[in-house]
């Protein structure tokens, strides 16, 4: 049988024995590796039976244990995070910074629907106009672009609005006083409506009221009485009701260009833009930083570590012989237990950061300030005479 080399009951660490040197120059974990290494060691069974480890072995496992501790709190951090990262620049250390939300990135991602409502958003609603011509009710607003859109290409324009509308009510406003001299003069000039008039009389000021009562009456009598201005559109091809006589001579309407909707999607940023989760500038802990519920996950998990590693070395001399006898490693229990191990403890920290999502303590606050409530309410009311 080869000579298995076996841990020799202590350890010196010095920068260099681990693979990645992530935390070699770190002065706790200097002390913490070989402190680490005596207690897995010890909780392997030495010095009551040989451990078929060295000192690199202990190393690169509590190297291990630190990287995935940190992993896992980072992406927490970064799925509880991400909205306000996403389009920031990169140029930070996330790992040493202070998150504080913002509604930046919701306000971007709620502006495709400003765009439909026409109420904003990131994609550019273009004017067009169209002359009308009297007893012709169809218009094909697709062949418009292709003669009035430069480089257009077909299907490419999607009408948002259309303005056809009544002329003004106030155009065929009618005034009882009109002429009669009664007080002011050139008064609807002064309410910037002078040009609706329909001659350059006197008018009386009525209330308000009696005005918007004479308009309403105008516009009620014109959806009621005769064929409402609307339209139909399908495919870009504009129907409107009623046929035009004339007037107005020019109609004007609002459309997108579905190019540019598309295009609005996508925002192409620096070379340290944050467009992806591995772009958030997370970098290794400082170990130092570290507190004791961390390092005690890490050394657990470190642990299970080295039973898995144990126990493939073990399974490459699964029998050992002595005197007289064979003796059967327990490769496969070491194997089977750190597995479970470390799934274990992976779910452990899972859960824990999950309950420290920003959701949850806002739930618990919101719960405390319920027993608060109730719980001052049992407090008497003081009654107050004067």
């Amino acid at each position: 049988m080869a000579n298995i080399p076996i841990w020799p009951g202590s350890s010196s660490f010095h920068p260099g024995d681990t693979p990645f040197g992530f935390y070699d120059n770190d002065i706790e974990f200097q002390q913490d590796a070989d402190k680490f290494a005596k207690f897995a060691a010890q909780r392997l069974g030495y010095p009551i039976v040989d451990i078929e480890l060295q000192k690199y072995n202990f190393y690169t496992a509590l190297e291990e244990a630190v990287t995935d501790y940190a992993n896992e709190v980072y992406a927490y951090r970064v799925r509880d995070n991400y909205l306000t990262y996403e389009g920031a620049e990169g140029t930070f250390d996330a790992s040493e910074t202070t998150v504080i939300p913002n509604l930046g990135r919701v306000i971007q991602i709620a502006e495709q629907y400003g765009v439909e409502a026409g109420t904003g958003g990131n994609v550019t609603w273009h004017k067009g106009e169209i002359q009308l011509t009297k007893s012709v009710q169809d218009y094909d607003l697709e062949k418009w672009a292709d003669e009035n859109i430069p480089h257009y290409k077909g299907h490419d324009i999607e009408i948002m609005r259309v303005f056809y509308e009544a002329p003004p009510a106030l155009l065929r406003f009618f005034d009882p006083y009109v002429g009669s001299g009664m007080g002011t003069m050139d008064l609807m000039d002064s309410f910037g409506f002078g040009n609706y008039s329909p001659a350059g009389v006197d008018f009386v000021l009525m209330p308000m009221n009696y005005d918007l009562q004479v308009i309403q009456q105008i516009e009620f009598n014109d959806m009621i009485r005769r064929s409402n201005y609307s339209f139909e559109m399908h495919n870009n091809n504009l129907r409107l009701f009623p046929i035009p006589d004339g007037h107005p001579q020019t109609m004007w309407f609002e459309y997108i260009l579905n190019s540019e909707r598309s295009s609005a999607s996508f925002v192409v940023g620096g070379s340290s833009t944050i467009a992806n989760i591995y772009d958030v500038p997370y970098k290794n802990p400082n170990y130092d930083k570290i507190n004791s519920i961390g390092r005690a996950w890490i050394f657990d998990y470190a642990l299970a570590v080295c039973k898995e590693m144990l126990g493939y070395v073990r399974g490459k001399y699964q029998v050992v012989p002595v005197p007289g006898d064979n003796v059967t490693l327990n490769a496969n229990d070491l194997i089977t237990a750190a597995t479970g191990e470390k799934e274990r403890l992976i779910d452990r920290l899972r859960a824990y950061l999950g309950e420290m999502s920003r959701e949850k303590l806002l739930e618990r606050k919101a719960v405390e300030g319920d027993y608060l409530e109730k719980e001052l309410g049992k407090v008497p009311f003081p009654i107050y005479i004067g």
